[in-house]
Order: structure tokens, then sequence, then C-alpha cells
């Protein structure tokens, strides 16, 4: 890796972290020693990159600095191209329009060789067409509700068709291959709760606020997860290991099933 490839790839590991990162992680994620890191740190601090701490604390990268659009790898182009061709096909016809749009601002600053990478690019995502759910909301409106953290009034139908109506607050949303889901807490089951952009049946945007943090809700929704997938797997063992200790009880005995055979033989 020649070294100006190497320094733009630093500057990259600093700027995806929010944390300091120790020299030792940057060399192992470079490929390289931990001497040539610091000898590339300095460099950046005499280019005037505004990188801050120290050896043996950790490296972070102050906010506000950023590369030019023109300096995307291949396969950085290439990683914009699927996402993109993968929204266009899953997300909400507003979503979907914003990826072609990022699609044509990238392409219009990317050099002449590298363009074709991104408008002709081989590497697609599959479409599903007429079979996949249809939204009867503005499922943009969700999307807005989240980033402003403003409370929803949905009626929802669940799977077998009955239908409630609830005050959600909104603090994410999971793109799946045919559905989309919102993340929220709910008011009236006061816990977190799940529900299909599909199902949504009405929606009405607040402008009343939820009265907490987006950003500590959804930690709070991530530890409760964490905590519920392990419990879920906690009792597959739990049965998978009852499963098998009933086969063993009611599995013949091998040994109860030659005994007259041995005896006769020791008879004779």
């Amino acid at each position: 890796m020649q070294r100006a490839e190497r320094l733009l790839d630093m500057i990259q590991s600093l700027r995806r972290r929010r944390r300091p990162v120790t020299a030792e992680t940057l060399a192992s994620e470079l490929d390289v020693s931990v001497r040539t890191v610091y000898r590339d740190i300095a460099a950046l601090v005499r280019q005037g990159v505004p990188v801050r701490g120290e050896a043996g604390i950790g490296y972070v990268l102050d906010a506000g600095f950023d590369l030019p659009p023109l300096m995307l790898s291949p396969d950085e182009i290439e990683a914009v191209l699927v996402g993109m061709r993968w929204l266009g096909e899953r997300a909400d016809p507003v979503l979907a329009r914003a990826a072609e749009d990022v699609v044509s601002k990238i392409a219009a600053v990317l050099p002449p060789h590298l363009r074709p990478i991104l408008l002709d690019g081989a590497l697609f995502a599959p479409a599903y067409g007429r079979d996949a759910p249809v939204d009867q909301v503005d499922v943009a409106a969700v999307r807005a509700a989240i980033r402003q953290g403003r409370k929803l009034e949905v009626r929802y139908r669940d799977e077998s068709g009955q239908d409630t109506q609830r005050m959600i607050w909104p603090i994410g949303m999971t793109f799946y291959d045919r559905v989309r889901i919102v993340i929220a807490w709910c008011e009236l089951r006061q816990d977190f709760r799940h529900f299909r952009t599909d199902r949504i049946t009405d929606l009405v945007a607040r402008e009343e606020r939820y009265p907490a943090r987006r950003a500590d809700l959804f930690r709070r929704w991530q530890k409760e997860e964490e905590a519920r997938c392990l419990a879920d797997a906690s009792r597959r063992q739990e049965a998978e290991r009852l499963d098998e200790a009933q086969r063993r009880t009611t599995a013949p005995s091998t040994s109860a099933a030659r005994p007259a055979a041995t005896s006769a033989n020791a008879i004779g």
C-alpha cells in the first residue's frame, strides 16, 4: 500500500469513530507497525489534519474535517451503488427517489475513469415486484417523525386483522427484504413495540415531541432486545436439553435386549 493511500485510510478510520482509537488498533487495521502509525499521525498533523491525542491514550479526528467526494475508492463506489439500488427496491417512494439523487450527485463529481463503476455497475439488488406488501400511509412522514422526535398517532392492524389506535414514539426503522418495521415506544402497551409499515392503516403526525431523547430510547431498546435474544437462546438450549434427556430415557436398552442369548451361551 502506498503511503498516500495509507494516510487516506487512516483518516477514514479516524472519521468513522466517535471515541479515541489507539495506535495499536490503527496498526492492526492498516497492517503496519505501531511505529509507522505514530509517524503517519505526525505527518497528518503537519499537513493540517486536525488529529488530537497522544501515544498510549488514542487519537480522534476533530469534527468538521472532511475529504472531497472525489476521494472515493472503487470499493466505496460499489458500496454506494449496491446500497442505493437496494433502497430503490425496498424503500418508500420518497427515499427511493432520494437514493437515485445520491447516485446522480456522486456521479457528477467523480473523475471520468471512475464514473462507469457507478453508472454502469454490474452489482444489483433483487427486485420483488408486485408481491411485496404495499404501504397505505406515507412512510416519509414516519421517517420525519423519527428525525424530529415527534409522536405519531396510528391505527394499526395486527396479523389477526384486529385494529387498535396507538400513540407511538418512533425511534428507528428496519428495512427487510419485503417489509419495513418501525421501532417505537407504545403508550398503549407502555413498552417498545415493532410495527410493520404496511399494517399501519392511518397515520397522523403530531406536533408534540416525545419526552425523551431518541438516542437514549434507542440504546434502551437495544439493551432490551439483547436481553430478550439471550433469554430466547437460553430457553431453546434448555428445551433441547430436556428433549435429549427424554430421548435417552425412552430409548430401548441394548443390554436388556440380549440377556437370553448371553445366558444360554453361558449355560452351554
